[in-house]
């Protein structure tokens, strides 16, 4: 893009082959507004050359906002290839074309560059399920829905969004290759949607989610009581085991040690199975009510779904 940033250090020559009385720089007689437009103009070059290309983006769209001309649009074209927005170059070039003069500069070197955009495009058709929404396109806006043709985008991942007052905003990323048409479906949900109950109630006004808590504090209370019944089981048999090597041992001492490894070992165990069955169940509740909560929101309420 060398050659295209020397076009553009042509302040003047630019906007006298426009047909556009040259800016107050200069020294050429114009109105108060195309002088304007022309300090924009100027501006919008020497930043374009400091390679400050949205600043100079700002200043080439005021000039053309004040003065339109196909100077203008040439230099907005190539900064927009600078920054990498193919589809907005495209198009400006396009228009430079329509508009200036048969043998305006540049033409030729825009009909080029036209042809490497061309495939560095691609299209995006973006429906909504409410009509009226404002659809951006990497936060630069395109329209509102319906659109009634797909938008022109470059390349690459793009950021797009619906808004609409009085719903939630869907923002989704897409990949776009060259030449693709890429369907995207945005769903705005309904901020004022009552939230259904998360599991159905029992009797006495109980439902599932009520009961996940107390279940996980349970299986954590039981976990801990198998762990300590293990720990003295395991202590007692080793108690159980130097009593054998002594001598004498009597047969009652040995009975009771034995019993209480017994004891010890049942307790740990039913505890043990009790705090998996009750990890198990709570689990279950845990997930059930998890589906739920989504199924209930799928359709209307983008960001409960996008919790879960």
């Amino acid at each position: 893009m060398i050659a295209h940033r020397t076009a553009l250090a042509l302040v003047a020559v630019s906007w006298l082959l426009a047909g556009v009385p040259a800016p107050a720089v200069a020294g050429a007689p114009a109105g108060s507004a195309t002088k304007e437009a022309g300090k924009h103009f100027s501006r919008g070059v020497a930043l374009y050359n400091e390679a400050d290309y949205r600043a100079a983006l700002v200043e080439f769209r005021r000039a053309y906002d004040i003065a339109p001309n196909a100077a203008v649009l040439y230099n907005l074209g190539e900064t927009y290839y600078q920054l990498q927005n193919y589809a907005l170059a495209l198009t400006t070039l396009e228009r430079y074309l329509t508009e200036a003069a048969a043998n305006a500069p540049h033409r030729a070197e825009v009909e080029q560059t036209l042809e490497i955009l061309r495939a560095r495009v691609g299209k995006i058709k973006i429906t909504t399920n409410v009509v009226d929404c404002e659809i951006t396109v990497d936060d630069e806006l395109v329209g509102k829905s319906p659109l009634g043709e797909p938008v022109l985008v470059s390349i690459g991942r793009r950021k797009v969004t619906a808004i609409r007052e009085g719903r939630s905003p869907e923002t989704r990323f897409v990949d776009v290759a060259a030449g693709d048409t890429v369907a995207l479906n945005l769903t705005l949900g309904d901020p004022n949607a009552r939230a259904q109950p998360a599991g159905p109630a029992s009797p006495s006004g109980i439902t599932r989610r009520d009961l996940i808590t107390p279940g996980w504090i349970t299986t954590g209370v039981l976990g801990t009581g198998a762990v300590t019944a293990g720990v003295f089981a395991y202590l007692a048999s080793r108690n159980l085991a130097d009593a054998r090597k002594t001598f004498p041992a009597t047969p009652a001492d040995l009975d009771s040690k034995a019993s209480r490894v017994t004891t010890l070992s049942l307790i740990a165990d039913v505890l043990g199975v009790s705090a998996v069955i009750t990890g198990v169940i709570t689990w279950r509740l845990d997930r059930s009510v998890v589906r739920e909560v989504h199924v209930a929101f799928a359709h209307d309420s983008i960001q409960l779904s996008g919790s879960f």
